[in-house]
């Protein structure tokens, strides 16, 4: 029979590390994206899906807008996916079931907006009266773009987030190149 005698140091230094991996285990999956979102880039292979996170979302701050700034704040992370509606094949009753699938894991309708030609619709997960998360999807003829953020954004600042993303250098050529290759 082996033995082995563990120390009490050795013990602690044992629990601390399987309980720090618990923790971040446990917020991975505290603080992840919605289920919906996941399940239609999934459906949608093709769709453009770009990750963004506080620093990030800083970094296309390229003018050094404090006003931007502030209205990132309360972002932890973002999923921004496009889905061409043509080549994917998305339909209004697609677009109707996903907001079906949104409400289903809690998230409220909380604002309806139209800018430029497209139609934005915010909803949002509260818990214990503060946002958890926030979806925004940005609708057109052409075009799905949703935005699945945990964390929050001042709701009377959605469309000139979403234009900045859009305008932004890299962000913006990423977009292009994504729209520009299906036309070539």
């Amino acid at each position: 029979m082996l033995r082995a005698d563990i120390t009490g140091q050795t013990l602690l230094t044992l629990m601390k590390n399987y309980l720090a991996l618990f923790l971040v285990i446990a917020s991975g999956i505290l603080h992840a994206q919605s289920k919906t979102t996941e399940a239609l880039h999934k459906q949608n292979g093709d769709a453009l899906s770009l990750f963004f996170y506080n620093n990030t979302l800083r970094m296309i701050n390229q003018t050094e807008d404090k006003d931007f700034d502030e209205l990132v704040k309360d972002i932890e992370k973002m999923k921004f996916l496009m889905i061409k509606k043509e080549k994917q094949h998305f339909t209004s009753t697609q677009y109707k079931q996903l907001v079906s699938d949104y409400k289903a894991e809690s998230f409220e309708e909380i604002m309806t907006s139209r800018y430029q030609g497209k139609n934005f619709d915010v909803y949002v997960k509260e818990k214990d009266g503060k946002t958890k998360g926030m979806i925004v999807t940005v609708n057109d003829a052409e075009s799905l773009y949703v935005l699945d953020i945990v964390g929050s954004i001042a709701l009377n600042k959605i469309t000139s987030f979403f234009s900045t993303i859009d305008q932004s250098s890299e962000v913006g050529k990423r977009i292009q190149n994504f729209i520009q290759k299906d036309k070539d």
